[in-house]
This record gives C-alpha cells, sequence and structure tokens, in this order.
C-alpha cells in the first residue's frame, strides 16, 4: 500500500509540474530571473569599467595642468552629438554630413581650448580622444541599462536573453577603450596608426612636408625612382586629419597623377591573424562617408587607379598600442606600396594617402 502511495504522489507531482510548466508563465519568470540576475553583474562590472576611464582621464589631465577635469569631463559628456542628416532625400547628403561633422569637430576643439587654454596643441588632441572614450563608455552604460530596464518593465524574457547573449561582446568592447586611455594617456602609438607609420616608413624624416588641409600633411621624395607625395595627418598628438579633402588638393596642385594608394588599418576576422596584409583596388578609409567619397571622386574624375593596401587587425588592437606583429604588418604594406610604385610610369608623381591616427607618429 505504501508503494502505490508514493506512485500515486509521484504522479500527482508529475502531472502538476507538467501544468505549471505547460499552462502558465513560471518557466518565462524563472528564465527572466536568470538572465537579469546575470546582466546585473555585468552592468556592475561596465560601471566599474567607465569609473576606471574617468580616473585615468582625471590623472591625466590633472598632470597636464587642468585644475577641475572632473566638471570639465561632466561637462563634455552628454553633449556634443552629432544627429545623422536626413537620408529620405539623399541628394547631397555627403555635404550636409560633413559640414555636420566639421562643425561638431569644430565645437569639441572649441571646449577643449576653453577648459585647458595653455596646454600645447599635441595635449588638447590627446585630451579630446579622452574625453571622447568616457563619453562612449557612458554611452554604452546607458544603453545597455535601457534595455535592461524594458526587459524588466515588461517581462520580456526574449529581450532579456538577447542582451545578455550580447554582454560578453559588450564587456569586451568597453574594456578596450578603458585599455586605450593608457596608450592616449602615454603618447605611444596604436594600431590605427598603422596607415601614418607605413608612410613615415616609405620616406625618411627629412623629407620636405607641408599643411595642405587642417591637422593634415603632404610629404615629397622619392620612391623607384618616382617622384611620391605622401598624405598622413599632423602628429605627434591624436589626429586622423582630412585626407580625402587633403587629396584633392594636391591632385589639382599637380595636374596628372600615375596612381593614388591609399594604406590603413582594417577589422580582421577571427579567422586572420593580427598583421596580416592584404591589397587591391578602392579607398582604404574607415570614414563615415565623406572623406572616403572625395578618393573615390578624385580617382573617378582623373581616370587614375586608386589602390588599396590594408594591415588587418582587431578592435582592441586599432585603439590601444601598436603591437609588434602590427609593425611588421607595416613594413609588409611598405614593401607591397614600393612593388606598386615599381610598375607605374616614372613620368606622372604617384600619391600615397596613409590614413589613421598619428598619436605619437610625426
Amino acid at each position: 500500500m505504501a508503494g502505490e502511495d508514493w506512485t500515486s504522489t509521484l504522479l500527482v507531482l508529475l502531472i502538476l509540474s507538467s501544468f505549471l510548466l505547460n499552462f502558465t508563465d513560471i518557466p518565462q519568470r524563472i528564465q527572466l530571473w536568470r538572465w537579469s540576475s546575470y546582466i546585473r553583474k555585468r552592468i556592475i562590472q561596465l560601471f566599474e569599467i567607465e569609473q576606471d576611464a574617468r580616473r585615468k582621464a582625471v590623472k591625466y589631465l590633472s598632470e597636464q595642468g587642468l585644475k577641475d577635469p572632473g566638471k570639465a569631463i561632466d561637462d563634455f559628456v552628454d553633449n556634443y552629438f552629432l544627429i545623422s542628416p536626413v537620408s529620405l532625400e539623399p541628394t547631397d547628403i555627403i555635404r550636409r554630413l560633413r559640414h555636420l561633422i566639421r562643425e561638431r569637430n569644430k565645437s569639441v576643439k572649441a571646449y577643449v581650448r576653453e577648459v585647458f587654454p595653455d596646454a600645447s596643441e599635441e595635449v588638447r588632441q590627446n585630451a579630446e580622444v579622452m574625453f571622447e572614450i568616457v563619453s562612449v563608455l557612458v554611452l554604452i552604460n546607458k544603453i545597455v541599462k535601457h534595455y535592461f530596464q524594458l526587459g524588466l518593465k515588461y517581462s520580456n524574457w526574449i529581450l532579456m536573453m538577447q542582451l545578455a547573449l550580447e554582454m560578453p561582446m559588450i564587456v569586451r568592447l568597453a574594456k578596450t577603450y578603458d585599455d586605450a586611455m593608457d596608450s592616449f594617456a602615454s603618447g605611444t602609438p596604436v594600431g590605427d596608426g598603422a596607415g601614418p607609420l607605413a608612410v613615415r616608413y616609405l620616406l625618411s624624416f627629412d623629407v620636405p612636408e607641408r599643411e595642405v588641409a587642417e591637422e593634415t600633411l603632404v610629404l615629397e621624395g622619392t620612391v623607384e625612382g618616382r617622384k611620391v607625395l605622401a598624405i598622413k595627418a599632423k602628429g605627434p598628438g591624436s589626429s586622423v586629419g582630412y585626407p580625402g579633402e587633403a587629396l584633392r588638393k594636391v591632385v589639382e596642385e599637380v595636374g596628372r597623377v600615375s596612381a593614388i594608394i591609399t594604406v590603413d588599418a582594417a577589422l580582421k576576422l577571427e579567422s586572420e591573424e593580427t598583421g596580416e596584409v592584404s591589397y587591391g583596388v578602392g579607398a582604404a578609409i574607415g570614414d563615415p562617408g565623406p572623406e572616403k567619397i572625395e578618393m573615390e571622386r578624385v580617382a573617378a574624375e582623373k581616370g587614375v587607379p586608386l589602390y588599396a593596401v590594408v594591415i588587418k587587425m582587431s578592435e582592441e588592437d586599432a585603439i590601444t598600442t601598436m603591437s609588434e606583429e602590427i609593425v611588421k604588418g607595416v613594413k609588409k604594406a611598405v614593401d607591397i606600396i614600393k612593388e606598386i610604385i615599381r610598375k607605374l610610369p616614372p613620368e606622372e608623381p604617384v600619391i600615397v594617402v596613409g590614413v589613421g591616427n598619428t598619436i605619437g607618429i610625426r
């Protein structure tokens, strides 16, 4: 009889459990609790990363003589955002986007000059990057909290699950930005400086140079018996310059050119190794649009080849201190550029555009 009682009890429990699991929302609530608990821990981690980046920025700015860096950072965060132009009517969208980007850049530079009037140009440029990094980390935290609270508000366990699955990549990205603060504080070259570094390897430091666009230089030298005009942002402060505008001005000055060669860092696939080099056709530049399209338009108008040489790296590699693998990749890229130049007619100059951030690279 006792055995039959236990069997009956077990059967009742199984039926009740089946009913609860199949005809109530208890499983979804359990899932919601699981995912929300996981995300809460990651939100705390993101907050700690944001605070660490803020401390690094405050330390750097204080060392450079800024009296109240905390207030300067707080005033910058959430300000100076950019609203994309209307895309429903695509006519002149590039011109409008270029105007908005440049106006925002001017506003940021004016703000940094206002709070940092006695700093050198190099220090101000590095300070701009630090303000931007802290602002990005604050934005990441806000977006994560937004979707987290939406999931809780509407008991949406699917939204919570999606956010939880994305959290490892989000935390990894935030940690990368935090690590980048050390590189910009110390003024060491970062992976994204592969393009400008290639220009410096291609031409010696004693060649003539002049500023052809805002924070953008053109260097004149000879490679493989051909005249080379190399464009890069002005260093050693943190700047990417305006390579598209500079390219147009240089081409208009010299008239006919035999080719335009662009060299830049490029995001690698997970299956690729850092420092791998590839080359092809097109404009190698990670630009929102205005600078890249300017390069393409110049090449199309003049009917000259537009080559692209890229050094592969991850996003972490791009904004942290340049690794030995990337330096080796830059040297390989220079060899490829020389080989391309060698095959071009010697009568007309070649333009090489080194795209990227010039921090630590003169």
